[in-house]
């Protein structure tokens, strides 16, 4: 029996895209760890990228002047004086039409007619006050009549718009039983909100009331409590508008509304509603106000529709804001905002808050024991690759190198292979890995053309010259020049990509991070990633030294590696006050008893054999100097980067250093 299944297509209607591509966290990683690397926690690098936004989407900062501008916008456009206009036109023109029958109406008697221009003449300058006058007048003309007539419907539709959206136009052409009809939906909404400010109230009441009157609410609220909430957003709106207007302007429309409908009855009901309102909804804005400097005139309804605009808006910039601690993207009304900015302002959005659910969710975040949020260590692994990218783009570009995937990756191959070893980073001999499975295959009795299965005995690895293992330390300046003069990212970066590469390439070594300001410790590369930039004055080369001299003694059977990045000459030493701890002596210019602590430290790693290589970023001439005789005293070089430039310097002198060939050729910047 053969089953169908029917399925049905319609629009898209919001919420995450199941068919959107995924987010590509390289461009917001990258900018988070520079953020970081410049100092910034990874919780304020993320808002900052957040706020700024990337290369094809809008940040939250641009979403905001967005709201911001459409908010000046409004402000800008319009005044609040629309429905006074309208009823000033309409009076003007009952006027004028009244005036012209009396003058061609040739049968009335002249007194009466005498009479009757004069009233009109002497109308009071308030359209409130005039119309106030006129309300008893026996209009001879009956275009005159509508007019006058319009202008107590015109006020009533509007009052009542303020209230309920769509009313003015619902009540065009109103009927008498239209009128009665919605003087009876009036008095039952208020006899029902009365009813629940006193608990009195249950859900048949409410349904009750929808069954009669929910054609009047095309918003259609699915309890009392969304009904509230409806009625008293824009109730607070036309308070907000008529606090806006001029004293002037509201005592003329409070006069006007008097005469709604020809009735003061729909005024004395509305007044109801906004007080059983107010009362509801005490947090609404009731008191707020806006000032209107445009030209075009705002009629009341559409007046209370800007103002609720007005008050998405600023709900809308403190979302965009993320002020509030804890605060997320999810917070971001994403249907509001395309109601005030279009589809495209909630797109980016959407965007932006999966960018940050995917960032926490992806591992490369992570919440520390103190709470704060920190990169991962899978989030330095990938920042890592990234920047030893660079760096080998960089070096190749100005070199005319491979690309270090293969440059020192496990030494020159000799051209035979070996059985695959745990711990083997050799690439593997492809040809003789499958020739391998093929008779083992056969030798089980099977068929290698119905399938074959590599298994681990099969592999084989290229083999290569044997390659001395290295103790690598990178010793980085951290002192208060560095930060000044815009190197400290600069060397963060390298420091990471330096840290990758033997992590990755060269397992087998050892490296080593040295910081040294006013003094030197050992880091973390996680920890030197995250280190603000240091204020302190002091350049410690020869603290700096003793560590590296330390771990090359920690580790006798690696060959040593020295690698220095410095932007001045050593300013601090140590000194030893007998069973005190050592202390940092500091003098600038640099003291001859610090150059001569340098030196003799530096001698000790020069006895050890490392090779040594300095990275000077500036060219201070005392430093220039200083640097060169250090060279010369352990045979090692000097290396003079663009800061933009040290990472791939660094790497390449690193690769240099583990390289058995000596024809590669020096690079370009090199002293």
């Amino acid at each position: 029996m053969r089953h169908h299944q029917s399925s049905r297509y319609g629009r898209y209607d919001g919420g995450p895209d199941p068919l959107a591509p995924p987010i590509d966290l390289s461009e917001a990683l990258d900018a988070v760890a520079d953020d970081v690397m410049a100092g910034y926690s990874p919780a304020q690098a993320l808002r900052e990228f957040l706020r700024r936004g990337g290369r094809t989407m809008a940040g939250l900062d641009e979403l905001a002047g967005r709201v911001q501008q459409k908010r000046r916008d409004l402000l800008g456009r319009h005044r609040l004086d629309g429905t006074l206009q309208e009823a000033k036109k309409l009076l003007d023109e009952a006027v004028l039409e009244e005036r012209k029958q009396l003058a061609r109406d040739i049968r009335m008697d002249d007194t009466d007619r005498a009479f009757r221009e004069m009233q009109l003449q002497n109308l009071p300058a308030s359209t409130a006050a005039a119309v106030t006058e006129l309300a008893d007048y026996d209009w001879q003309s009956d275009t005159a009549r509508r007019a006058f007539e319009e202008i107590k419907d015109l006020l009533g539709r509007e009052l009542l718009d303020q209230r309920f959206a769509g009313m003015k136009n619902a009540l065009e052409n109103a009927t008498d039983q239209d009128r009665t009809a919605i003087a009876a939906m009036l008095r039952d909404l208020n006899e029902l909100l009365d009813k629940h400010a006193r608990g009195e109230d249950t859900p048949e009441d409410f349904q009750d009331f929808m069954d009669q009157h929910g054609d009047q609410f095309p918003e259609g609220p699915k309890d009392i409590d969304e009904l509230i909430d409806t009625l008293a957003q824009r109730s607070a709106a036309a308070q907000r508008m008529l606090r806006s207007m001029s004293p002037e302007q509201r005592e003329e429309l409070m006069a006007l509304a008097a005469q709604a409908f020809g009735s003061a009855d729909l005024l004395d009901q509305l007044n109801r509603l906004d007080a059983n309102l107010q009362g509801l909804r005490p947090g609404e804005d009731w008191t707020g106000a806006e000032q209107f400097d445009g030209g075009q005139g705002l009629g009341l309804g559409d007046g209370t529709g800007v103002f609720q605009d007005l008050a998405e808006l600023d709900q809308l910039s403190d979302q965009l804001s993320q002020s509030t601690p804890g605060s997320t993207l999810s917070d971001v009304d994403v249907d509001r905002l395309a109601r005030q900015l279009g589809d495209e302002a909630a797109a980016d959005a959407r965007t932006l808050e999966r960018l940050e659910k995917a960032l926490r969710d992806s591992g490369l975040l992570r919440r520390g024991a103190d709470g704060d949020v920190k990169l991962s260590p899978k989030a330095v692994r990938k920042l890592g690759t990234s920047l030893l990218k660079d760096a080998a783009s960089r070096l190749s570009g100005r070199q005319g190198q491979r690309d270090t995937r293969r440059a020192g990756a496990a030494g020159e191959l000799t051209g035979s292979s070996r059985a695959w070893q745990y711990g083997d980073v050799e690439p593997w001999d492809v040809t003789q890995t499958i020739t391998n499975a093929i008779s083992r295959t056969v030798a089980e009795g099977s068929d290698p053309r119905a399938g074959l299965r590599i298994e681990v005995s099969d592999v084989e690895v290229q083999e290569t010259e044997a390659r001395t293992q290295a103790a690598v330390v990178l010793l980085v300046d951290t002192s208060f020049s560095m930060a000044a003069e815009g190197r400290w990212v600069p060397m963060k970066r390298t420091a990471l990509a330096l840290h990758h590469l033997v992590a990755t390439r060269f397992r087998g070594d050892q490296l080593q991070l040295v910081q040294f300001g006013r003094y030197a410790q050992r880091v973390d590369i996680d920890e030197l990633t995250a280190l603000p930039p240091m204020r302190e004055q002091g350049t410690n080369l020869h603290h700096g030294l003793m560590l590296a001299t330390r771990f090359f003694r920690q580790h006798p059977t690696l060959q040593p590696v020295l690698l220095i990045v410095t932007d001045g000459e050593p300013t601090a030493h140590l000194l030893h006050h007998g069973g005190a701890g050592p202390e940092a002596w500091f003098s600038y210019p640099p003291d001859r008893e610090t150059l001569r602590a340098t030196i003799a430290e530096l001698d000790r790693v020069g006895r050890i054999g490392a090779e040594t290589t300095f990275f000077r970023l500036g060219s201070d001439p005392g430093l220039v100097d200083f640097l060169a005789a250090m060279a010369r005293r352990v045979d090692g070089r000097v290396v003079a980067p663009e800061a933009e430039d040290l990472g791939a310097a660094v790497v390449g002198e690193f690769l240099r250093s583990r390289s058995h060939r000596s024809d590669r050729p020096d690079p370009d910047w090199t002293d």
